[in-house]
């Protein structure tokens, strides 16, 4: 017996758009999802079938996070995504980094470290690069602005403190938070981390500039300095 149905085929409420409309997105599984956003297939092979190709086609981290790892060159190796799909997946998980990003942006205190991994953890815990962002607060501990100030080196010490600085001082700056990931996952500090800590700190003290935190993202978890007593406030 053929059990395999054609979107068109499949009982109603087992169409993810009637699925949706009858239930909320929130009833849809991963797969019925993504296959809203493609929908249609290939030849032969049905959108919701496709978008489960996809979800199980990166090794060691199937699902939804997987597909963070998958370039639009990536997406485009498989049939049935052209260019125009590999982009609306592109965008679609672009829009929903920004979204968790903005949601964590108002809960984001300068005193509590999981409000500043939170607020990174989205932007970070995907990257297979090592990044270094820096955060630059006025005298309310207000974010005046952040930077990347560092993207692809092997560790934060690769970083100048001169490079920080020059930020600092640009932005009136009478505050730092230095962030960073580690894409082993492990939000541990390396020796390398803790020296690059120390020197910033002090060049920080001399300039009258402080530095607050620093905070390591790793995935789904992270390491504030402050917090462990690393860094003294």
């Amino acid at each position: 017996m053929n059990n395999k149905y054609t979107m068109k085929e499949l009982p109603v409420m087992d169409k993810p758009y009637e699925k949706c409309m009858a239930y909320g997105a929130e009833m849809l599984t991963d797969a019925e999802l993504l296959s809203v956003i493609l929908r249609t297939g290939a030849q032969g092979l049905p959108a919701l079938e496709l978008a489960k190709r996809l979800l199980s086609s990166t090794p060691g981290e199937e699902g939804i996070l997987g597909l963070h790892r998958l370039t639009i060159p990536d997406l485009m190796k498989h049939s049935g995504v052209g260019k125009v799909k590999a982009v609306q997946i592109q965008c679609m998980l672009e829009l929903s980094r920004r979204l968790a990003k903005q949601k964590a942006e108002k809960a984001l205190h300068f005193n509590e470290p999981s409000t500043i991994a939170a607020y990174y953890m989205e932007d970070f815990r995907h990257s297979d690069q090592e990044q270094v962002a820096l955060m630059l607060l006025n005298t309310k501990n207000r974010l005046l602005g952040e930077q990347i100030i560092s993207k692809g080196t092997v560790n934060a010490s690769a970083v100048s403190p001169r490079e920080i600085f020059i930020q600092a001082l640009h932005y009136h700056a009478v505050s730092i938070v230095l962030v960073h990931n580690h894409p082993s996952g492990d939000p541990t500090p390396s020796r390398e981390d803790l020296a690059f800590t120390e020197r910033v700190r002090e060049a920080g003290a001399f300039l009258g500039v402080e530095l607050l935190d620093h905070v390591i993202i790793g995935d789904r978890k992270y390491m504030s300095f402050r917090e462990s007593s690393i860094l003294e406030s």
